[in-house]
């Protein structure tokens, strides 16, 4: 039987390239993103179906939602893609407003948490949900705390924090499904060139997406809770 998967922000960079990988695995890879012109253009690209999900809109997502369940009655997948950088420009914690965490905490975190409430009814459904949440190895306190830390120019406080915070997200949902198939984990990209970071990254989109593929699939007998990138294991 045919898996469902939903990738948000899937328009462009690596959220598009693990709708693409996804479906070239035989996934029926869901193509989420706000702008309807550029999300449905991409979906058509792939050959794959579209959903406007705007995360940061709770009636969107739940609309979406419903969407899923009257078109395919379940969801296997649900890749927690969409996110924002914010203000880079800010480097100083000092420097940067509390409005500019919120905001990108809305997309980040909330926005989140507002999609996974939303969808965990369909992911119940599957035989073997899988949840995968888009961080960054910027969010890794073990990492950004080290002496020799290669991040220690990177100390953008609203998105490392965000990501830190996605972390323990992850984790707390894990916990709570540890008894059910359905498994969550935390995927590094690494610093790939997107519009995020205005193509300055080192590593294609393709590469970025290839971790969050591997972990939309796991076996039964695959890690939960856990921190990944393509190498293994992160420190949190």
């Amino acid at each position: 039987m045919t898996k469902i998967a939903l990738i948000t922000g899937a328009n462009k960079g690596i959220g598009y390239e693990i709708a693409r990988l996804l479906a070239r695995q035989g996934v029926t890879a869901i193509v989420g993103a706000r702008d309807e012109e550029r999300g449905r253009a991409a979906a058509e690209r792939l050959g794959q179906p579209y959903v406007r999900i705007d995360v940061t809109d709770e009636d969107s997502v739940a609309a979406a939602a419903k969407w899923i369940e009257r078109e395919y009655g379940t969801l296997d997948i649900l890749v927690n893609n969409a996110g924002i950088a914010g203000d880079l420009a800010q480097v100083v914690p000092s420097g940067t407003p509390a409005r500019a965490l919120r905001e990108v905490y809305e997309t980040n975190v909330f926005g989140v948490v507002t999609v996974t409430n939303a969808m965990l009814p369909l992911l119940r459904r599957s035989p073997a949900g899988r949840i995968v949440n888009m961080s960054s190895e910027l969010g890794s306190l073990t990492m950004a705390t080290a002496p020799d830390s290669p991040f220690a120019d990177a100390n953008f406080i609203a998105y490392n924090s965000s990501k830190s915070a996605l972390n323990m997200v992850t984790v707390s949902y894990a916990r709570e499904l540890e008894d059910t198939p359905i498994k969550v984990n935390a995927a590094n990209p690494g610093y790939c060139a997107t519009d995020l970071n205005a193509h300055s990254g080192f590593r294609t989109a393709e590469q970025g997406a290839a971790i969050a593929v591997r972990l939309a699939t796991l076996d039964a007998d695959g890690p939960s809770g856990a921190y990944l990138q393509d190498a293994g294991v992160l420190p949190w």
